[in-house]
């Protein structure tokens, strides 16, 4: 590792650091109070917004993939830190338009947001790994980490962002502004830090469909690819709507503390996976991490008490978002070297296709019957994980009868 890109690492870390920010708002109960007054709206219809951040990343990962890839990450955190600060900030205008358009607004800035976390993805997973070069694992976990570290910030950071509108009604936009002005900041910053070469010259000319051509992906890869989609459904489930759950379903008035435990349990698990790594085969965590989140649904959903969902925050903070997805996508990173941005869109698409579908069901559901999706979609996931460990398995023998 050159020291000479140690700052630049910060600088795409901090953006992460905000992203945790971004990507929860819409989860918190008390945010989706304020927005659902402000609007008019139920309160699970805000879950729709949060759909259409998936529905942004599907419109850009095919461009902002292979873009990575020609002319390097730069150019990808400065677009992905410019438009995050577009829905951010226009989240806050939303809130003040009310019922005059502001839940369509949101949603348009929403799909915005989306589009910045795929130039983000696509930028900073290869960069971070480029930096990183001989641990690329543990260098994408680290971005797990930064989200982790906001995400557990976040209730403290709501009651002092909160404040009351001219229209009486609590507002959360301090909150908005501030994370948007923060990306614009890292927007200046990193057109001045150094990264490493991302073959930003090569002349070749391929759209993602010419550049799957030439990933030859294994049945295995597709699987991983395919676990993108589970184990992104498993989390975001949960954190966009386990507090609405604990709040009319368990009884429990302000669950917001849900979100500490949730992000501890990713810190830690973030940790403890980056040392086992060296020692397990990561591809036994593709399979142990789901079944545990699988086994922590099922006595959430039947339990029903406040003490099962904390403890269910953390578990699934853990097995869910510890780093499974990063896993993934650095493995995938590994045996494509040469189209890394491609291939992290391949994972993120699969990934953002669950955000939007899987999220717009949610929001038409009940707090229980999201629950009960988000058990099934575990459950799919575990025999993904099984499958892939078993076709691992079958491989080494073969290797070593040769």
């Amino acid at each position: 590792m050159n020291k000479k890109y140690l700052p630049s690492a910060l600088i795409l870390y901090l953006n992460y650091f905000i992203h945790g920010i971004g990507c929860s708002i819409l989860g918190q109960a008390v945010i989706k109070d304020a927005l659902a007054a402000s609007w008019a709206v139920e309160a699970m219809a805000i879950t729709a917004i949060s759909a259409a951040l998936g529905l942004g990343r599907l419109i850009a990962l095919p461009i902002a993939g292979p873009l990575s890839d020609k002319l390097g990450r730069r150019i990808s955190c400065v677009i992905g830190g410019a438009s995050y600060a577009i829905y951010l900030i226009g989240l806050a205008f939303a809130f003040n338009a009310g019922t005059n358009g502001g839940y369509q607004i949101a949603y348009i800035c929403a799909i915005i947001g989306g589009i910045a976390n795929s130039f983000l993805d696509t930028g900073i997973y290869p960069a971070v790994g480029e930096v990183f070069y001989k641990a690329p694992g543990v260098a994408t976990m680290g971005i797990k980490f930064f989200i982790s570290i906001s995400q557990m910030l976040l209730p403290f950071v709501l009651g002092v962002a909160v404040t009351t509108a001219a229209s009486g009604l609590v507002s959360y936009n301090p909150l908005f502004i501030g994370c948007g002005i923060c990306y614009l900041v890292l927007v200046v910053l990193i057109f001045f830090a150094p990264l490493p070469d991302t073959d930003a010259k090569k002349e070749a000319k391929e759209c993602l469909i010419a550049s799957q051509k030439k990933t030859q992906l294994s049945i295995e890869t597709i699987a991983m690819i395919l676990i993108g989609f589970t184990c992104t459904g498993t989390f975001q489930l949960w954190l966009n709507c386990a507090q609405n759950f604990a709040k009319e379903v368990v009884g429990w008035a302000d669950p917001s503390i849900m979100q500490t435990y949730y992000s501890i349990g990713t810190m830690l698990a973030l940790i403890v996976t980056a040392f086992l790594t060296h020692k397990i085969k990561d591809v036994r965590f593709i399979m142990v991490y789901p079944a545990i989140c699988l086994v922590t649904m099922i006595f959430v959903l039947t339990g029903k008490s406040q003490m099962l969902c904390m403890v269910g925050a953390f578990a699934i903070g853990w097995a869910g978002a510890g780093g499974l997805l990063q896993i993934a996508t650095a493995v995938c990173n590994m045996l494509f070297p040469k189209i890394k941005g491609t291939v992290t869109a391949l994972v993120m698409i699969a990934s953002s296709l669950c955000n939007y579908t899987i999220l717009t069901a949610a929001s038409k559901m009940t707090p229980s019957g999201v629950m009960t999706m988000n058990i099934v979609l575990t459950a799919i996931g575990v025999l993904l994980g099984v499958f892939v460990n078993l076709r691992y398995a079958k491989m080494v023998a073969l290797a070593s009868e040769q």
